[in-house]
């Protein structure tokens, strides 16, 4: 008999992960990647695991939902994970990577893993016999996006992703910005641009008022202005919804002191940085659809960025999911179709790391079907089983991509005292024990 393989979809973040959960188990993997022969507008680079807009990758606080989901990935043995401990740049409490380190190391080890043989084609069908996992991304192809339609019997749901611009450090004047991490949290690994009153009223009028870019033809499908995903939003649509928005959004001074002045500001952008070297630093939170002299123009007015060099402004695409409740089961698999599995953001999990994690449940039940085991069904008090619990039954209203939110997850079966913070560190507490009961079997 020939030996199983099961085939892989895509070399983004939730591919790569599927194909090395699959082949730690000694399973073969086909890992099928159109890169660097065909790329997406979204894409810039040939490596795998590409992070095509933040370089952060979040908290890394138990308190923080994408905290535990972090945890519990790297208990489960993650190859994501991994290559972000090892790319790590500086960003707080935050766990940020040096996005280009960041994908080589994952190249690197997908590449020298002697289960996985990599195909650098176009993925135009969902393959007729074996086990599949589809991680082909929000972008995928229109050929086997038609076939996956048919698939669902369903019509297409779509949303909008924002990038956010980055600028070269040595041209930020830092005489005028200075270092800092929210309440002296951490190091001080922040680029704090503070502003007065009179600084933000010209700043956010410039910024209302500004050009936004055409939608291309593969964002646009006719419409007239994108639909756009709550974690994603434009900082120009953010400050439409009121002048304070940004204040308590992404500019929000609160916790940050200038030494010079020994005063919180009236608004603060901030900058985190994108690569080890900090050459390089990207605006927090300001994702946009504005056109290139429009960002030039008004990200100019923030102080500190009057002279900046821009060596990326912001763009904006379309990112397709499914309508999973009813199609997915709690693994990812297809219901109607249970050699195949879906990972990643098209499942309807949203950020780099939720789409990893989906990647690890879709890989780890890949390698047991193939193997005639059961499969894992991750706990709902897990950050990993709340997300595919979530993909697979809905919540309430339509269904809409979701980050990781302690929302999600069965409450606390008794009250905590002490606040926000202490609770939500007993949640990710009562999941880790929930996750260490079965790691043995999770990595069987």
């Amino acid at each position: 008999m020939r030996e199983p393989v099961v085939t892989v979809l895509g070399a983004g973040l939730a591919g790569c992960e599927a194909a090395y959960q699959i082949a730690e188990r000694g399973v073969r993997v086909r890992l099928v990647e159109m890169k660097p022969h065909k790329m997406t507008p979204a894409h810039h680079s040939a490596g795998f695991a590409e992070l095509c807009c933040s370089n952060s990758l979040r908290s890394d606080a138990l308190s923080n939902a994408v905290g535990l989901l972090k945890e519990e990935m790297r208990r489960c043995g993650s190859l994501i994970l991994r290559a972000a401990d090892e790319t790590k740049v500086p960003a707080g409490s935050a766990l940020a990577v040096d996005r280009e380190a960041f994908s080589r190391t994952v190249t690197g080890y997908i590449h020298n893993h002697p289960l996985i043989e990599v195909e650098e084609r176009e993925a135009t069908e969902i393959p007729a016999e074996g086990v599949t996992v589809i991680a082909t991304g929000p972008l995928t192809s229109e050929s086997l996006a038609s076939q996956i339609a048919r698939l669902t019997g369903k019509d297409g749901l779509y949303f909008y992703d924002a990038v956010a611009p980055i600028v070269d450090f040595s041209t930020v004047d830092m005489n005028v910005a200075f270092f800092a991490s929210r309440y002296d949290k951490g190091d001080a690994d922040y680029i704090n641009c503070p502003m007065d009153r009179e600084q933000y009223d010209a700043f956010y009028q410039a910024l209302i008022g500004a050009k936004e870019a055409e939608l291309k033809e593969f964002d646009s499908e006719g419409q007239k202005s994108p639909k756009v995903f709550e974690g994603c939003m434009p900082v120009e649509v953010m400050a439409r919804r009121g002048y304070d928005t940004l204040r308590y959004g992404p500019l929000k001074p609160v916790g940050l002191v200038d030494k010079r002045t020994g005063k919180e500001s009236f608004a603060v952008v901030q900058l985190r940085k994108e690569n080890c070297e900090g050459t390089m630093y990207n605006l927090v939170g300001f994702q946009t659809h504005l056109t290139f002299p429009e960002q030039k123009r008004v990200f100019s007015m923030i102080p500190g960025l009057e002279n900046a060099t821009f060596l990326r402004y912001g763009v904006m695409h379309r990112n397709t999911y499914l309508h999973s409740p009813g199609f997915l089961n709690t693994v990812y698999g297809v219901i109607e179709a249970p050699h195949l599995f879906f990972a990643g953001q098209m499942t309807g999990v949203e950020g780099y790391i939720e789409s990893a994690g989906s990647g690890l449940v879709a890989g780890i039940n890949a390698a047991r079907l193939v193997r005639d085991m059961e499969p894992i069904i991750f706990p709902r008090h897990t950050m990993l089983g709340a997300m595919a619990h979530y993909v697979a039954n809905g919540g309430v209203g339509s269904f809409t991509p979701m980050n990781a939110n302690f929302g999600i997850v069965p409450p606390l079966e008794k009250k905590v005292r002490g606040g926000k913070s202490v609770r939500n560190e007993a949640v990710s507490a009562r999941a880790l024990e929930a996750l260490d009961a079965l790691l043995d079997e999770i990595k069987r």
